[in-house]
This record gives structure tokens, C-alpha cells and sequence, in this order.
């Protein structure tokens, strides 16, 4: 009777644990079920409240929230904003179901967790000002902070050197503005200054300046100069160089040393010309003329560090020179008879009172002329310039020595001078001896016979040299 007592109370034990075991299974299945319909109790949605709320009440919520778009840093209000609505639309409770998947747990959840979602019409109007208010601000906090130096790659003779950082005690604007971003769709938008934290040596940013500015090291480029060519070095180019935010920084002063060697020994643009005129004589001309070529040096800097980057190893000096007057491009680039002047020119002589048109090195035309009255000071400008264009039938107009405006039909006109010199007929002139520019000279131009003016207007081009002496 004992043995059968103690075998029905074992029995007993095992079918009240089954039972219980059932009852734990069923209860944690409800619990289960609900957790993964509710949100957890200290779940937030871009700082709403969503607790306890299904799918759908929780999207409902959020769509009724008003944004008020008022900013706070440090907990002060910077930006007061204009309110606006939540920007959900149906096609965000997706969206919504899909957060309530990823904080779902078994068993009930206590932990404060805030989730960032976008709303699909968020306005963001006020985005651009309230970007502004952060940095108003922030520059208003860090006027009494040291700002952090970050690490920086520094190329100097062909070697790549990387500065120590310093940290700062200033803060940092644009992670600022990046964690508005990440707030926009709140209610209102709490952030928190950080101070700025420098580049490292070691960070990925630098490391990427180190590899950009090591391909500036030992290259030589040809640097075509007309008939001439110059072998120049990296640090023939670059004294110094860095490279940030994608951009290369480049301190060319040992190149503005070599192009000023190339100009002296090259350029024409201010300076005399040895010329040999009709008579078979070589004069030094005027050095004021606007005939010429010279090398920019920041034209110089682009061409030939933007060969370096792309690896190319000669270039022409071509799309570098300017030049003065209506052609600021430069002229004569590429002439080298003639001391530069070329073949094909005019020539002046303010003494003799002659104009001789030349083609190829041949006299194609002469002609008498009267030029700029000398006792008025109104003297045609000795030097060497160019014909800037040509027009037909147009009236010259200015204020003559005598401080009267006049008015001059001409039919052929081809100026050579900014001020308004140039070759043209001059119908109302009757005096036409060889000394009628000293009393009686024009106001500065080449005046020409009507019958001379077609000839030599035909045989002038656009940019020839003129050369008055």
C-alpha cells in the first residue's frame, strides 16, 4: 500500500509540472504575440512616443505630430522656427511596421530607444537658415576657443612631409549641422556642441593627401616656347604644395622665377624691336608700343601643373602668352624673323611723312601721309603696335587741340592704337607737305589720300604690326 501511495503522488507531481510547463508556454506565447503587435514601452519615433501602440496608432500619432522647427544648442533656442506639419503620408506606415519588426523582443522591453525615420513630404524649407543660426552661434561660442589644427601632407622638394595635429578647445560647426539633419523631422531639433577633433597622421583623409601629393615628385616637362624648349623640373614648378578637400593647393614661386627668365629672353611685349626700315637702316624702335607677347604666370602655373597631375611631359606655351590693347590674347606669338615683327608690317616714318606696306618681306605699297600735329602735342605714338580691326564707311569722332568735337566721315578705317589712332582718308585735308604735321598734323591718326586710303586698307590685315618711329 506504501509502494502504490508514493508511485500516485510522483504521478500526480509529474502532471501538475506538465500542466504548469503548458501554462508558461501559453502565457509567454501571448506575451510574445503582443510585443511583436506594440510597440515596447520606451520606444520613440524621432522623438515621439509610441509605447504600448500598434502599427497603426503609432503611424496615426505621428501624422497628427505638428513641427514647431525651433533649434536648440545646448539646450538654448538659436532658431525660432515656423511650424509645419509631420510630413507622413500613407506611404509611410510601411515604414512604421517596419520599426516595430526591428524592436521587437520576446519578453517586455524597458530600454529607451529612439528611432529615426523620414518622413516622405518632410519639409525641409528651413533648412538653409537654420544652418545658418548654427553657425552664428557656434562662431559666437568659439570666440574665446582655440580652434584644432588638424594633421596636413605638405610636398617640398619632391618629398612628402605630414604636420602634427593640435587639438583645440573649439567646436566643431559642421558635425553640428550634420546632426540637425538627423533631427530635422523631430518636433524640435536639441543639439549638443562637440568639440572639433583634429585630422590625425594616421587618419584616412591624410593618408589620402600623402598618396595625392606624391605624384608631383621627380617629373620633367618640355615647355615649348616658340622655336625654344625648356626642361623644368617638379620643383622647377612648385615650391610647395598640399591637398585638401579634393583640391590641390599649389605655391609656384620658383616658377614665376622661370617664366620671368623665358620672358626676358623671349617675350616682345614692351620692349624695342631692332628694325631695319626701307631705307636699309636698323633703328631701335619705341618700347611703348602694344605689339607683343608675354607669358602669364598663372596661365603658366595651370598649364604645366595640370601636365604634372595627368603625367604628360611636353607643352606648348601657346595658350599662356596675353598681350595688351584690343587683343589681349597677345599678338605676334610664334613670329621670329624680324626680330619678332615678322615679314608682313607697316612702317612709319614721322620724319619723311611716308607709310610703306609690306607682304611676305616685299613692298606691295607707299604712300604719302600726314601724321599727329607735333606743336599741339598731338604727335602719332612712335613704337611698335598692330591693327586691332578694320571698317568701312564709319565717322571718327573726339575733341580736337582746340578743345572743339569733331565729326569725320571716313570710308576706310584701320586703328592701331586704344586711344583712337589709325590709318584713314582724310577728304578735308588740303595740306599734305612733308612738314604739315608740325603746324597743321592730324589729332593723332595716319591721314591718307583718298586715293592711297582703298590700297592700303586692302593690304592691311588684322593684328600686322605698324611701326612709327
Amino acid at each position: 500500500m506504501i509502494r502504490m501511495r508514493t508511485y500516485m503522488e510522483k504521478t500526480q507531481k509529474l502532471i501538475w509540472g506538465a500542466l504548469a510547463a503548458v501554462a508558461v508556454i501559453g502565457g509567454l506565447g501571448a506575451s510574445g504575440y503582443y510585443h511583436h503587435s506594440h510597440f515596447n514601452k520606451n520606444v520613440t519615433i524621432n522623438g515621439v512616443k509610441v509605447g504600448g501602440l500598434t502599427s497603426e496608432a503609432a503611424y496615426q500619432k505621428l501624422a497628427s505630430q505638428k513641427r514647431s522647427n525651433d533649434v536648440y544648442l545646448n539646450g538654448k533656442k538659436i532658431y525660432e522656427g515656423t511650424s509645419t506639419s509631420s510630413g507622413y503620408t500613407s506611404a509611410d506606415k510601411a515604414k512604421v511596421t517596419k520599426v516595430l519588426k526591428e524592436q521587437a523582443t520576446i519578453l517586455p522591453s524597458a530600454k529607451k530607444t529612439n528611432y529615426k525615420l523620414t518622413p516622405s513630404e518632410l519639409d525641409t524649407s528651413q533648412l538653409s537658415a537654420m544652418k545658418k543660426a548654427i553657425k552664428v552661434a557656434v562662431d559666437k561660442l568659439n570666440q574665446n576657443r582655440v580652434m584644432a589644427v588638424d594633421a596636413k601632407a605638405v610636398w617640398k622638394d619632391n618629398k612628402v612631409t605630414v604636420t602634427s595635429p593640435k587639438k583645440g578647445t573649439a567646436y566643431d560647426t559642421s558635425k553640428i549641422q550634420a546632426e540637425l539633419s538627423n533631427q530635422l523631422a523631430a518636433d524640435s531639433i536639441q543639439l549638443t556642441a562637440k568639440v572639433k577633433t583634429p585630422l590625425t597622421k594616421n587618419s584616412a583623409a591624410v593618408k589620402k593627401e600623402v598618396a595625392a601629393l606624391k605624384k608631383l615628385s621627380n617629373k620633367k616637362i618640355t615647355y615649348k616656347v616658340e622655336n625654344k624648349s625648356y626642361t623644368l623640373t617638379s620643383d622647377d614648378i612648385i615650391t610647395k604644395a598640399t591637398y585638401q578637400n579634393g583640391q590641390y593647393q599649389f605655391d609656384t614661386a620658383a616658377l614665376d622665377q622661370e617664366i620671368a627668365k623665358i620672358n626676358k629672353a623671349q617675350s616682345t611685349l614692351g620692349k624695342s624691336f631692332k628694325f631695319k626700315t626701307h631705307a636699309g637702316n636698323t633703328i631701335t624702335t619705341s618700347a611703348q608700343g602694344s605689339y607683343g607677347w608675354r607669358i602669364s604666370t598663372t596661365k603658366a602655373t595651370k598649364t604645366l601643373t595640370d601636365a604634372l597631375l595627368k603625367g604628360t611631359t611636353s607643352v606648348s606655351a601657346k595658350a599662356d602668352v596675353y598681350g595688351i590693347g584690343y587683343n589681349t590674347g597677345g599678338v605676334g606669338y610664334g613670329t621670329t624673323s624680324n626680330n619678332g615683327i615678322g615679314d608682313t608690317y607697316a612702317e612709319v616714318s614721322i620724319s619723311a611723312q611716308t607709310a610703306w606696306f609690306y607682304k611676305d618681306g616685299k613692298l606691295v605699297y607707299s604712300a604719302r601721309v600726314v601724321t599727329g600735329k607735333q606743336s599741339s602735342g598731338d604727335d602719332t605714338p612712335t613704337g611698335v603696335y598692330y591693327i586691332m580691326y578694320k571698317q568701312r564707311n564709319t565717322t571718327l569722332r573726339g575733341i580736337g587741340d582746340t578743345g572743339k568735337a569733331y565729326a569725320s566721315p571716313v570710308s576706310y578705317w584701320a586703328p592701331f592704337t586704344e586711344s583712337g589712332c589709325g590709318f584713314h582718308d582724310a577728304s578735308w585735308r588740303t595740306d599734305w607737305s612733308t612738314t604739315a604735321y608740325v603746324n597743321n598734323g592730324s589729332n593723332g591718326c595716319v591721314n591718307m589720300h583718298t586715293y592711297d586710303a582703298p590700297n592700303a586698307f586692302n593690304d592691311l590685315s588684322v593684328d600686322e604690326p605698324v611701326v612709327i618711329y
